[in-house]
């Protein structure tokens, strides 16, 4: 999670994004035209070296201001790119405010569009002031090399000229000879344009590579230990941690112990850390201070995947899966999907109807009991093909749903994990009262299966 927290790897990411979709591409087409031009050219020089080697050198020397400029073009390109990479994502995030669906109620009722516009335009109008600068230089180098190209074509014709007038050669020789140093020239300048673009690519391609370089902080031990099927205590002991760039502690010296079958409850005012405490114990960073127990071994001696397989969580900011209400609450544990479910099954949805609920342990009776134990059932059936709705707006036949119906189906998502440890983040934010007596039965319930259970509410 730290990467996330840095605008330069956000940067990083997107010049990666930018350029993966198609700069392979042009470098395989890049390739090709240079074959293509360097065989052209062979037959070319071997033409124009029976006549005069003069010709040849003035063709080659004519090209050289042109590569040369190309070359100082990409260099200069990629660099306005690179330093421009936060400009360009400002206006892609501008973009994303004004159209998008998440932010349409705040942007309508502050009356904010015309400023984000403005924003916008002023951030791309300063790009674009920019790139016209750069090219208009660029521009006056190009001029220099088609003065040069055209000083050498008159030379040529003034040589070849003089030459027939001497009998030294035809006309029809002048003929080939002349046509043979036009096409040598647009060989050649397919040649640099190739060369130029190979090098332009070689450049930009970097960006790839960068990202791709990137090395994961959080990795699992050489040699892990397995993530016990009971957890009996978690324990955070003299905690130290902040931020990335942060120049305050989070967490200073802080512990807890959360004990199985207990309701550990953490309140606490808003910036308390107490959110960071559960991205601590599923090791979405590490702490600078201090250490984070499950039945008394470090979470770093532990599998990453083991170890988050053996944790359920529901956050505050909980995500809302645009796929069907069973794919939603069956992603909290997909490794044990439904293979009817996996396919998309368009039958699903009954037989997750037909599943009785008492003395089975199929993946099919158990989303529909992570529902009913989350309060989401009920709400569920109602819908227009019950848990195989589409849920969001995004795609055909999608029905949206309540920021608390919502919840109870990511909650749904962390009971469906069964997991030894849960976590939950102000579970009951968005839910009215009798769900939130639901969930409180349900707590009581996790409760009495010897689970550990950390709450986290805010006062």
């Amino acid at each position: 999670m730290a990467y996330f927290d840095n605008p330069a790897y956000h940067d990083t990411f997107h010049r990666a994004q930018q350029e993966a979709a198609f700069r392979p591409l042009q470098i395989l087409n890049g390739f090709m035209g240079l074959i293509g031009a360097v065989i052209s050219i062979v037959g070319i020089v071997a033409m124009l070296a029976t006549a005069s080697w003069l010709i040849i050198v003035v063709m080659v020397v004519a090209v050289l201001p042109s590569f040369f400029v190309r070359l100082v073009k990409s260099k200069r390109l990629y660099a306005f790119r690179r330093e421009s990479t936060q400009d360009y994502r400002r206006t892609s995030y501008y973009s994303a405010l004004l159209g998008g669906r998440d932010f349409a109620k705040e942007m309508r009722t502050f009356g904010l569009s015309a400023y984000f516009r403005a924003r916008y335009l002023e951030v791309r109008r300063r790009l674009v002031a920019r790139l016209f600068a750069i090219s208009r230089r660029l521009a006056a180098y190009d001029a220099v090399c088609a003065v040069v190209e055209t000083a050498a074509l008159f030379f040529i014709v003034m040589f070849l000229f003089m030459s027939t007038v001497k009998g030294s050669l035809t006309v029809g020789s002048f003929v080939m000879l002349f046509e043979a140093f036009r096409r040598g020239q647009s060989q050649l300048s397919t040649l640099v344009a190739s060369v130029s673009a190979l090098y332009d690519n070689r450049l930009f391609i970097g960006n790839l590579f960068e990202f791709l370089d990137l090395e994961p902080r959080i990795v699992s031990p050489q040699d892990p230990v397995p993530f016990p099927e009971k957890v009996e205590s978690v324990e955070f002991r003299d905690i130290t941690f902040r931020y990335p760039d942060m120049d305050h502690d989070v967490l200073s010296h802080y512990s807890l112990i959360a004990r199985a079958g207990e309701i550990t409850r953490i309140e606490g005012q808003n910036g308390f850390g107490k959110t960071t405490l559960l991205k601590l114990l599923l090791r979405l960073y590490d702490t600078d201070g201090g250490q984070v127990l499950v039945n008394g071994i470090d979470v770093r001696r532990y599998d990453l995947k083991g170890l988050r397989r053996g944790i359920g969580a529901v956050f505050q900011d909980f995500v809302r899966f645009y796929a069907t209400a069973a794919e939603n609450i069956a992603f909290g544990n997909i490794g044990h999907t439904p293979q009817s479910l996996r396919d998309s099954s368009p039958n699903l949805g009954e037989q997750l109807a037909a599943a009785p609920i008492a003395n089975s342990q199929s993946p099919i009776t158990n989303i529909r009991k992570a529902a009913e134990m989350a309060g989401a059932d009920s709400f569920i059936e109602r819908l227009p093909k019950g848990y195989d709705t589409q849920l969001g707006r995004m795609f055909d036949g999608g029905e949206d749903l309540s920021m608390g119906q919502w919840q109870r189906i990511a909650l749904a998502r962390q009971l469906y994990s069964d997991a030894p440890v849960l976590l939950f983040d102000e579970p009951t934010a968005w839910m009215d009262v009798p769900t939130r007596e639901h969930f409180e039965k349900t707590l009581q319930s996790l409760k009495e299966q010897n689970k550990v259970i950390i709450l986290i509410k805010h006062i």
